[in-house]
């Protein structure tokens, strides 16, 4: 029903429980490839914990918090943004995404991403969007980059993944920053 055009044949549409049976099947697609740098939470294995993973979004969304969207391109799941934490009262949200490898090197995320920071700032009247990654994970640093985000510190080992403990970045941009880039 609410589609966001995106580049080429993609578009970014909120991401509800009812789409459970295909968050499942993109899973099955994305899965290996997105585990060392999403949360575990999110990482679901079958239709039921899909169901859960959309559930806990749409909680979130309904108390003003969390939000969750996905990318479908040509008509196939192939990936989202999201809001992981968005707070009113602090005036301040943070970003996230991921996607599938078939759907990567398009600009999906950086425009999907954009999208979400600019309907914080403007339309909420948000004053801060966060950015945060694990300091490996180039492609995501890129994204924050291009997003005209600031790294403001690094989390030294705060990321455990199979045994070993990661680094994170977290990068920012303020409301003033955002509006002076844009036309």
């Amino acid at each position: 029903m609410l589609s966001l055009p995106l580049r080429d044949t993609a578009c970014l549409r909120p991401l509800e429980i009812w789409h459970a049976e295909e968050f499942a099947a993109h899973m099955d697609r994305a899965r290996e490839h997105i585990r060392p740098w999403v949360g575990p939470g999110f990482v679901t294995d079958d239709v039921d914990g899909a169901r859960g993973t959309l559930r806990r979004y749409a909680e979130r969304q309904a108390a003003d918090g969390a939000r969750l969207y996905g990318i479908w391109l040509d008509g196939t799941l192939v990936g989202g943004v999201m809001f992981v934490d968005f707070d009113t009262g602090f005036g301040s949200c943070e970003i996230g995404c991921w996607l599938e490898p078939s759907a990567e090197g398009r600009g999906l995320i950086t425009e999907a991403c954009g999208a979400l920071v600019e309907w914080a700032f403007t339309v909420r009247g948000l004053h801060r969007a966060e950015w945060h990654c694990r300091a490996d994970n180039r492609r995501s640093s890129a994204v924050a980059e291009r997003l005209g985000m600031t790294l403001e510190g690094v989390r030294r080992e705060y990321w455990p993944y199979r045994g070993t403990r990661y680094d994170k970045q977290v990068w920012a941009v303020l409301a003033p920053e955002w509006h002076a880039r844009r036309p």
